[in-house]
């Protein structure tokens, strides 16, 4: 999938170039809103092109790439910031074992 995504970006860059070259090269010569009208399209091709060349893919496994999404850490130091123990306020602690599933000693 990478290598069409890419291909498809420098087949939309190429044509972006042509397009804007034979304007000014040859294109003025003959009809100046041709030419005009070729830019306005070579104009718009660029952001398109970066579309198709950053596109995702259903296929693509995105989430295995270093650097995403990060597994959450685990309840007891989502509580703490380093593990172990409770909040020391009783409201937040009972809160926490809600979420968590833990029954609340009493």
């Amino acid at each position: 999938m990478y290598r069409r995504r890419r291909r498809a970006y420098f087949v939309l860059m190429g044509v972006c170039l042509v397009l804007f070259v034979s304007a000014w090269a040859f294109v003025r010569l003959w009809s100046m809103p041709a030419a005009i009208a070729m830019c306005v399209i070579a104009m718009v091709i660029p952001p398109v092109a970066a579309m198709v060349g950053n596109r995702k893919g259903p296929e693509d496994r995105w989430w295995d790439e270093p650097g995403g999404r990060q597994e959450p850490p685990p309840a007891d130091e989502r509580r703490t910031g380093k593990g172990g123990g409770a909040t020391g306020d009783p409201e937040s602690d009972a809160w926490w074992d809600e979420l968590d599933g833990r029954k609340r000693r009493g």
